[in-house]
């Protein structure tokens, strides 16, 4: 029998670590997970342990090139963002990975911000709300200011995607999808790096710019392979839905965060909306994306928790429950439409559930309705704001929110005159990783059954 041809996609995430590998028609025939003990910094504080990361790269890549029911033909990166790798002339790590919720020093910042035009308009030129190292181009301002001792062995800063790409292939690059995330160093409203990185020399460490979708030949194991340049996880979620939708939409994309993602708004950030969490990504195809965020997975596992303790449940229980159209007409009636902190005149960060007293509720189903139409409430004002002056009449809806059909209904009733769709795909990432050098290694068109669409409208009691 001869070898099954298959791309292999490495998905890092925060948590769990994983090895796919699709056949052509976009099937996942293999599958290995991993996670890993975070490890410190100098300082202490928690962060990758890239020492296991880079090992389990190799070690999974020599499984599977040993395999001899496959064939690899490519090899594709997906990780989270706001992450650097500061390699030396060697090609070997002179820093931990360092974590993007690492306390920023408050007088660097302002230091940094005084001299490039302040917060604001700084921020409406980077598309990146102010966020510290989760804008990870500060994290090169911060080493150069504070750890000049690492600062100065450093040849190439790579975002972790194209680390890990590098492992592999030994070729560094810079990809769009990583440097236009929140990352202070892309400018667009010049679509080239911002004055800061020349000025300051930052970009003497950064690698040069390559294609999303390009691929370098190399060898692993004695054998032949293409590798990918990598990608920024978040951007890679949309490439399935861009290939296989032309008219215009959004996704929401949920998971600890939900995130509205807007392909056809390409339109700059405004002060307003950067005040809102709004911010800019960048497709494989180098288009802005706008999109906006909520913390919401992470209210519903806090509030589910809350609700399910005090009406003495099981949290499994609210995974499955049913809309009841009744009890949200009820709710309605009664409803406090609020989602912006009056002091501020920006969005709420958490619905107005977290403030609602358990005990004015007759039941479970009752309360958890009440916190379903709390978010969507919020959800709705967040979407709004990618969504207002587009031609968009259909939303997809992907991850946890999208099999939770309380949240879907309630969706639908919202967007009145808009297709809502729950959206179902398996490893919706990893699949948009391997699509982006689709042309490179499959012989077959590219294939247009890979998402599953459930169609909601509105209900009324």
């Amino acid at each position: 029998m001869s070898a099954l041809p298959v791309i292999a996609i490495f998905d890092v995430g925060k948590t769990n670590k994983k090895l796919f590998l699709f056949d052509e028609s976009y099937k996942i025939v293999y599958e290995r997970s991993a996670k890993f003990i975070e490890t410190v910094d100098e300082d202490n504080f928690p962060c990758e342990n890239l020492e296991s990361l880079r090992s389990s790269v190799f070690d999974s890549l020599h499984e599977v090139f040993r395999d001899k029911a496959f064939e690899v033909k490519a090899i594709n990166f997906s990780a989270y963002g706001a992450s650097f790798v500061h390699i030396d002339e060697n090609g070997n790590a002179v820093a931990p990975l360092y974590n993007y919720l690492k306390p920023y020093p408050e007088y660097l910042k302002k230091k940094f911000y005084d001299n490039y035009g302040g917060e604001e308009e700084f921020s409406y030129k980077t598309a990146s709300p102010v966020l510290g190292h989760l804008n990870s181009g500060m994290q090169l301002y911060w080493l150069k200011y504070e750890r000049q001792h690492i600062y100065e062995k450093i040849k190439c800063s790579l975002h972790l995607p194209q680390y890990l790409s590098y492992l592999v292939s030994g070729k560094a690059g810079s990809d769009i999808t990583s440097i236009g995330c929140h990352t202070n160093l892309w400018d667009f409203t010049k679509s080239d790096y911002h004055d800061w990185v020349y000025k300051e020399g930052i970009i003497d460490k950064l690698a040069p710019i390559v294609s999303a979708d390009q691929v370098v030949s190399g060898a692993f194991s004695g054998k032949d392979c293409l590798a990918g340049v990598g990608l920024h996880d978040s951007s890679a979620a949309l490439i399935p839905y861009i290939v296989n939708f032309h008219e215009p939409f959004i996704l929401i994309s949920t998971g600890t965060w939900c995130i509205s993602l807007n392909p056809f708004n390409d339109r700059p950030l405004t002060p307003a909306e950067l005040e809102c969490d709004c911010l800019s990504y960048i497709t494989y195809k180098g288009k802005p994306v706008k999109a906006s965020r909520l913390f919401a997975g992470n209210e519903h596992e806090l509030q589910v928790k809350r609700i399910a303790d005090y009406f003495n449940k099981n949290p499994v229980h609210y995974r499955s429950i049913e809309y009841n159209a009744a009890i949200i007409a009820a709710l309605q009636k009664q409803q406090n439409d609020a989602f912006f902190d009056k002091s501020t005149k920006t969005l709420l960060k958490e619905s107005i559930f977290q403030q609602r007293d358990l005990a004015a509720f007759s039941s479970d189903e009752e309360a958890y309705h009440q916190l379903i139409l709390d978010i969507v409430t919020l959800q709705y004002a967040s979407t709004q704001l990618v969504l207002k002056g587009t031609t968009v009449k259909r939303i997809f809806v992907d991850g946890g929110f999208s099999k939770n059909a309380v949240y879907m209904n309630l969706l639908a009733s919202f967007f009145l005159g808009m297709e809502v769709f729950a959206a179902s795909m398996a490893q919706a990432t990893a699949v948009g990783t391997a699509l982006s050098i689709h042309n490179t290694w499959n012989k077959k068109p590219l294939p247009n059954d890979i998402i599953e669409l459930q169609y909601f409208s509105t209900i009324y009691p």
